[in-house]
């Protein structure tokens, strides 16, 4: 008999969609994630600097100061999914897991998920690869396995945003965005996890959709 946990999603559905690439921000603007290591500021999808694999990257605890940051840490009991709908049903057919145990972010698929929605069970036959989590300041420690490659660690933040004059604009009193505009992110890291796969394992298909979610763990059950 194996263990296998069960999660339930926390937050966030965020849409990529692969051959362009779309994406969004939420930092830190969730109380029920707020300075919690749930809390996903975003997801982004694009084709490796090999173009037959495809790059997953999900930054997680936004807002992190340089000095907070040494001490940041992935949640183990906090799973961070990439769900693949790879034809067009907005319902995954392929996730990449990826929870920290002891050191390590453990990387599992992509593989099929047993059940769709938002409870998931963790693929543990499914273990694809697995690195060091690097630590704040040192060289990027990068995992590879089988043409998988995975990284985990503080990166800074690489979402430029003007927060300032975004609601100078809200609020009517600007009509448009400087250019260039003052980066409000800038100088603040985040927690990353990086996985790039080959495109063969994510399906026929030329287009994807892709969102995450991070789930916290409430429980685990036997299965064969």
């Amino acid at each position: 008999m194996k263990k296998t946990k069960i999660f339930i999603t926390a937050l966030v559905c965020l849409f990529v969609i692969a051959g362009g690439i779309l994406l969004a921000a939420d930092h830190i603007d969730a109380p029920a994630v707020t300075s919690k290591p749930t809390d996903i500021t975003d997801v982004y999808v694009f084709r490796g600097q090999n173009p037959d694999n495809m790059v997953f990257v999900a930054n997680t605890q936004g807002l992190l100061s340089p000095g907070a940051t040494a001490d940041a840490k992935f949640d183990e009991g906090t799973m961070i999914e990439f769900n693949i709908d790879n034809n067009g049903d907005n319902v995954e057919d392929l996730v990449i897991q990826c929870i920290a145990k002891n050191g390590k972010m453990k990387v599992y698929g992509p593989a099929a998920p047993r059940v769709t929605g938002t409870i998931s069970y963790l693929n543990i036959n499914k273990l694809s690869v697995q690195t060091d989590i690097t630590p704040y300041g040192q060289p990027p420690i990068i995992g590879e396995e089988d043409g998988i490659k995975a990284f985990a660690g503080p990166r800074d933040d690489p979402f430029f945003f003007d927060l300032v004059r975004f609601r100078q604009v809200i609020v009517g009193t600007a009509s448009s965005f400087n250019n260039p505009g003052n980066d409000t992110f800038a100088g603040t890291n985040v927690l990353s996890v990086v996985v790039e796969v080959p495109k063969s394992l994510l399906g026929s298909n030329t287009t994807i959709n892709v969102w995450a979610e991070s789930k916290s763990a409430t429980g685990s059950t036997s299965v064969n």
